[in-house]
């Protein structure tokens, strides 16, 4: 019973000195320093830099040299085609004239499947980097733009021209 005594005594101050605590003193309220961490996404790491392409840039470059042929030749039959078209104008659906003029307009439409080639051949380029997991190539997406403008403005062309002709 003696050393339960002075166990008993030590645990009773203990309690006791719990309980004598000011009850207006409360927990602050004051943010912690987790609590400043917050739930936001971290920043993402800055991108890797792009590595050069050899083969690609090959690609890219034959691509350029191509759209260059596409562009000049479309230009060069736009302008016979423009010709024709306007001695087409008035003229009957059958006339040698109209025939002149649809014959031009197919020449066109053979530089505008040869672009929409070359867009096929450059979203190919581009499907096969995304497949690998590889980042855009700014290089790849320029030609990609220039080969699409391109095809537009040979959309926009031919539908102008075949406004001008009497439909059939």
């Amino acid at each position: 019973m003696k050393q339960v005594l002075p166990a008993l005594l030590v645990s009773s101050f203990v309690l006791l000195g719990a309980c004598a605590r000011d009850a207006s003193v409360y927990p602050s309220l004051a943010v912690r320093p987790t609590e400043k961490v917050g739930f936001a996404e971290p920043a993402p790491p800055p991108p890797e830099p792009l590595k050069v392409d050899v083969a690609l840039d090959a690609k890219i470059a034959d691509l350029t040299a191509r759209l260059a042929a596409v562009t000049s030749g479309f230009d060069r039959d736009a302008a016979r085609a423009e010709t024709a078209a306007r001695a087409a104008k008035g003229r009957a659906v059958g006339s040698d004239a109209w025939l002149d003029a649809q014959t031009a307009l197919g020449s066109l439409d053979d530089w505008r499947a040869q672009a929409s080639g070359l867009a096929s051949e450059a979203g190919d380029l581009a499907t096969a980097r995304a497949a690998a997991l590889e980042p855009p190539y700014p290089t790849l997406d320029s030609i990609q733009h220039r080969i699409a403008a391109e095809g537009n403005r040979h959309t926009a062309t031919i539908d102008r021209l075949q406004a001008a002709l009497p439909a059939a």
